[in-house]
């Protein structure tokens, strides 16, 4: 979509150019000037509130999405090392803990799963074989039995993250927010094209201006796509929850 409303921004400049070329003076000159300038001050505001808003929005998105991958990776390392500490009890389940952590991480990044060649899996269910088991296991000594007391909060916290990753909008970015945007900025720089006669100075200027405009549109998309991207969160964290055992 930056890409699109680049082009639109510059499409929208080159008209403003012409239509200046073809205006009377005196529409641009006195009072109308005037007129204009307000008016593109008033959309100019407008277009920087909502910049900063969706920013806004969209970066508290990606972080908490960020601090809910590095929560997830932590429980998972942390149920991990008090499995190992339960005993050979614990082994299977670790085993099983290590088999699903792949399927996990591709079903939420499924666009590298794609690009690697991997089958996407469906979305895993609430309650997944490894923290199942966590429920069945039988304590046999006061050691055992506080250590699967905690291993059964620590699963219900597994849980609780894995849900609300997966519940999350794929996209937080409003679409007709973005569209009202796009719209404003084509007005901004259309009018900036028309107030003053083309030169090479002015059209290097818009092209930066433009440009800017369109990068901060870039930045804004990919902050609301936290698992696609270039700007994604690492799956760093969760890969490297676990140890081989």
């Amino acid at each position: 979509m930056a890409g699109t409303a680049f082009a639109l921004i510059m499409a929208g400049t080159f008209l403003g150019a012409l239509v200046r070329s073809r205006l009377p003076e005196h529409h641009l000159t006195g009072d109308s000037k005037e007129v204009i300038r307000l008016a593109t001050a008033l959309v100019a505001t407008l277009t920087a509130l909502v910049l900063a808003l969706l920013f806004a929005a969209t970066r508290a998105s990606f972080e908490h999405t960020s601090a809910s991958v590095s929560r997830l990776a932590t429980d998972i390392s942390e149920l991990d090392d008090v499995l190992e500490e339960y005993g050979s009890d614990g082994v299977a389940i670790r085993q099983q803990l290590r088999k699903e952590l792949g399927p996990l991480i591709d079903a939420m990044w499924r666009d590298d799963a794609v690009a690697a060649g991997r089958t996407v899996p469906a979305r895993p269910k609430h309650n997944s074989s490894a923290l199942s088991m966590v429920h069945d296991l039988q304590p046999k000594t006061p050691t055992q039995a506080s250590l699967h007391t905690r291993a059964l909060q620590i699963s219900t916290d597994i849980q609780q993250t894995r849900l609300g990753l997966f519940a999350q909008a794929p996209d937080s970015v409003s679409t007709p927010f973005m569209v009202v945007l796009v719209l404003w900025m084509i007005f901004l720089f259309t009018t900036f094209s028309m107030s003053a006669k083309p030169n090479p100075t002015l059209a290097i200027v818009l092209f930066v201006c433009i440009l800017s405009a369109s990068g901060a549109i870039y930045l804004i998309l990919e902050l609301g796509l936290p698992f696609g991207g270039l700007m994604q969160v690492s799956n760093e964290s969760l890969r490297n929850a676990l140890t081989p055992i």
